[in-house]
């Protein structure tokens, strides 16, 4: 499965086929909020967040790509992600593109 942010697939022709998204809500735990709240009396990268993030967009990703693979597709393009607080410790993830079958 391809995935770009591009709207097309260089020397391919592609139909495209319905919007895909895939979305996680994930909060942080104790521990990490903890080591957090430390780490920014002194300053630096919340490296508990980063990994939190990181793991939160790949759970949307594959979300997302089942979503396309259930519609026969080979391709998502035009990939956006986006994130949005829910509630105070609680953040969603989201990811979408459209689903595209080469043709060509």
């Amino acid at each position: 499965m391809k995935l770009l942010t591009i709207e097309t697939i260089p020397g391919a022709q592609i139909e495209a086929l319905d919007i895909v998204k895939g979305t996680v809500v994930h909060s942080k735990n104790f521990g990490r909020d903890f080591m957090a709240g430390m780490k920014s009396l002194v300053g630096g990268e919340l490296s508990g967040y980063t990994e939190m993030l990181n793991e939160a967009r790949q759970i949307a990703t594959k979300r997302m790509v089942d979503n396309a693979e259930a519609l026969g597709a080979d391709a998502v393009v035009g990939i956006r992600y986006g994130s949005s607080t829910i509630m105070q410790g609680a953040a969603e993830i989201m990811v979408y593109g459209t689903a595209v079958k080469i043709v060509g």
